[in-house]
């Protein structure tokens, strides 16, 4: 890691600082703090528009960091090697990062930097000779080299708030010393009073004790005689003060003349050294050349010197020149690499932008062709030529469209454009495969870094058990996790939710899929049966002979044995699909337990699938609170939306939404569950295309639009409406509801094997069966 103490040339007066500089290999930057132990750091340098030089008349060890906002005056004054290993480190950080930038390539970031650094420097061989790393000057051990004391190694980052604290502090100081003083002078008055008054008490209390007149005046001529003895004393006290006084200022005198003296006589005796060392030089040179007189050789000496020293300085600067020379030769090679790519880099970012372009003009001229097919306002001649137009444009694949991307699946295997069977949605899927096209052109290279910033923020130096609920990691997961950090948070929420079943039992897969090789279960076959039939346009999915479906049947067996009183369902085969994407086996396990047994209502994956029904007249309660208008229409058109949402809830939109928004929906839902997942998303995608669905009146239609609407979209718009625009989303009402409606289930349900068992009983006692007996015996 690069890091370590450099000075730092800042603040009005100009002073060097002792600083701690370190490297951020993410984001290219050079922060610097204080001290090493420091947490926040006072100021950072961004390196990557950042050029790099050193002067040759500043003092040793001194470059510069120049910016597009300023330039930043370091040094490092131990070496010259150390100030030169700075400078090609930087700029082979600086490479390396840009080079990450442009790279499509998902390298590990230790394989990159070694292969990069030694690609920079292969490139640069007759530069600049490689700097070995200074041992204990540089890295991680620096922090233990001693802070320098320097008085001006202070930050002025916040002044008047340190100057208001010190001033503050030394202000208390000096009342409370002005308060010990009072405090001290009053005990003492306090101590003599005492004195005093404990002396007058014995004394009255002795007056009082005599017993005649004459022992009484006694005591007074005692007491009198005392009082001159003491001002006696005071007297002889005070003189002998005086003359201590007069005798203490005669010999501060006297050390000032002794002082004084001293001074005089050190400054003559180097004056006489000097004179000394001169006459020395002047016989040394008389000796080595008799003919030359002693004034002379003095000149021609000095002047040898000053001769000397200039040539010993030129020398210096003609190899520090040399030295500035290949240093600039390799700077200038790198900048105009690094504009090379960004030039092409620019290139590749207008031609996708006008290649979006290009889609969204094509997806508007369908959409118009689309308008004026449904249009009655046409005539024979022109609804011709409108069908004709439709035609050419329905004649290439929907592959031609995105034939500038050869990718047809995604990083997790999901079709990025599906294939519809319906050949009046031909014309629709097209316009959605210019629209996907689109988005992801003009999203390629922006990406979501604000997000990955946030959540790199939130994650750094967490372990992850020291991740906790709370109400910042659950706006971060409305939001979703980047794929970086997808994994780890998931098997966090897992194990939060799963964590006394698995101290219980913490080999419980391996026994189950164990146990599924030693005893069929009685869901076996049905599952088998369901698996080839599992999302197939997936393409981990899609063989029969993949290893995945492998994963896919033991996971489906040892959660059927896990959990009898489910078994197996059809939709948890497309539930665990979606999980395998992500987890391993064992992981993915965990991950269903979690989704039937804490997330979903009780009953949701039974044989009733009675959770899910209540759910869904849930929904159409909702619906018809916070979309009146496209009830109404359906309504209207006698569409039951539940034949199109049951799936959504009983498979949490899996085989429904892109694989990117699908994603998102599935990390704020092991999060919170269906009631602000679920039904927020199903909710959205409704209000997201309300206006298209009220601009369709035939209810075959609106069936065929309701089928796909959902892979139509691609933005995070989806998200906004979801968890802003449909709030208030109270948890009290959704339970009591879900309660009111299993209440009116069970009984619909208690009915309904109430008048099966009638008409069991009534079968059994029926006599027609007598012609069915005689024409068995006919058969005989």
């Amino acid at each position: 890691k690069l890091c370590g103490y450099l000075h730092k040339q800042g603040g009005p007066l100009r002073a060097w600082k002792y600083r701690w500089f370190t490297y951020d290999e993410k984001k290219c930057q050079l922060f610097y703090y204080r001290m090493a132990q420091d947490v926040n750091p006072l100021g950072k340098v961004e390196l990557c528009n950042a050029t790099f030089s050193y002067p040759l008349q500043g003092e040793e060890g001194t470059f510069h960091i120049q910016t597009p906002e300023r330039t930043f005056i370091l040094k490092q004054a131990a070496t010259w090697d150390l100030k030169m290993y700075w400078l090609q480190q930087l700029q082979l950080r600086r490479w390396q990062h840009r080079d990450q930038l442009s790279s499509d390539c998902s390298r590990s970031t230790s394989e990159t930097l070694t292969q990069d650094g030694q690609q920079l420097l292969d490139t640069c061989p007759n530069f600049l000779p490689t700097v070995k790393i200074p041992s204990g000057l540089v890295g991680e051990e620096a922090a233990s080299v001693p802070v320098q004391a320097n008085p001006l190694n202070v930050s002025i980052k916040h002044p008047l708030i340190e100057l208001e604290r010190t001033s503050r502090l030394q202000q208390e100081k000096l009342t409370l010393a002005e308060e010990v003083k009072a405090q001290k002078e009053l005990v003492w008055l306090l101590h003599k009073a005492l004195e005093s008054a404990q002396l007058e008490k014995r004394a009255c209390a002795e007056f009082l004790a005599a017993e005649g007149e004459q022992e009484r005046l006694e005591l007074l001529r005692h007491g009198e005689r005392c009082a001159a003895d003491l001002r006696y004393q005071v007297e002889r006290l005070k003189r002998e003060n005086e003359a201590l006084q007069r005798s203490l200022s005669e010999r501060d005198a006297h050390v000032i003349e002794l002082q004084s003296n001293i001074k005089l006589l050190m400054e003559k005796n180097q004056a006489k050294q000097q004179v000394i060392v001169k006459l020395s030089d002047e016989l040394t040179e008389c000796i080595a050349d008799p003919q030359r007189s002693i004034s002379s050789a003095s000149i021609s000496k000095q002047t040898f010197r000053q001769m000397s020293q200039e040539l010993d300085s030129l020398k210096d600067d003609i190899e520090a020149y040399k030295t500035q020379n290949k240093f600039l030769n390799s700077e200038i090679y790198q900048l105009t690499k690094l504009w090379r790519n960004s030039s092409e880099q620019e290139k590749s970012l207008m031609c996708a932008y006008l290649e979006a372009s290009n889609c969204q003009m094509e997806s508007r001229y369908l959409g118009v062709l689309r308008k004026l097919q449904d249009t009655k306002l046409l005539n024979a001649q022109q609804r011709d030529t409108v069908r004709t137009l439709i035609e050419d444009a329905l004649q290439e694949n929907i592959k031609d469209v995105i034939k500038l991307d050869s990718v047809e699946f995604d990083e997790y295997g999901f079709k990025l454009i599906p294939d519809y069977e319906v050949e009046d949605m031909k014309l629709l899927s097209k316009i959605q495969a210019l629209e996907i096209r689109s988005n992801n052109l003009l999203q390629q290279d922006i990406g979501d870094k604000s997000l990955l910033a946030r959540w790199t923020q939130y994650l750094g130096g967490r372990s992850p058990d020291d991740l906790a609920l709370s109400p910042e990691l659950k706006g971060l997961l409305r939001w979703g996790i980047p794929r970086e950090y997808r994994r780890r948070v998931w098997s966090w929420m897992v194990r939060t939710r799963t964590k006394s079943d698995r101290e219980r039992h913490p080999d419980l897969f391996q026994q189950l899929c164990e146990k599924s090789l030693t005893t069929p279960h009685p869901a076996s076959r049905q599952i088998q049966l369901d698996l080839h039939r599992t999302l197939t346009t997936n393409q981990h999915f899609s063989s029969p002979s993949s290893p995945a479906l492998q994963q896919l049947h033991r996971v489906l067996l040892a959660f059927a044995w896990q959990n009898p009183e489910v078994g197996y369902c059809q939709g948890l085969n497309l539930a665990a699909l979606a999980l395998l994407v992500l987890q391993n086996e064992e992981d993915a396990f965990w991950c269903l337990v979690t989704i039937v047994q804490s997330l979903m209502p009780q009953d949701y994956y039974t044989k009733t699938l009675l959770g899910s029904q209540a759910d869904q007249r849930v929904f159409k309660d909702f619906m018809a609170e916070k979309l009146p208008r496209l009830v109404a229409h359906l309504e209207e058109h006698n569409v039951d939306v539940s034949l199109i949402t049951f799936n959504w809830f009983l498979v949490v939109f899996v085989e429904s939404l892109p694989s990117e928004i699908l994603l998102k929906v599935w990390d704020a839902f092991f999060y919170e569950g269906t009631k602000q997942v679920i039904f927020r998303y199903a909710l959205a995608l409704f209000k997201y295309k309300e206006e298209d669905i009220l601009k369709i009146h035939d209810s075959t239609e609106i069936y065929q639009y309701l089928r796909f609407f959902t892979k139509t979209v691609t933005d995070s718009k989806l998200m906004t409406i979801a968890f802003t625009e449909l709030n208030p989303f109270p948890m009290k009402l959704l339970r009591n509801r879900r309660a009111l409606h299993l209440q009116r289930l069970q009984a619909e349900l208690s009915e309904l094997e109430k008048l099966q068992k009638e008409y069991a009983s009534e079968k059994s006692q029926r006599k027609d069966k007598d012609l069915d007996l005689n024409a068995s015996e006919d058969d005989e």
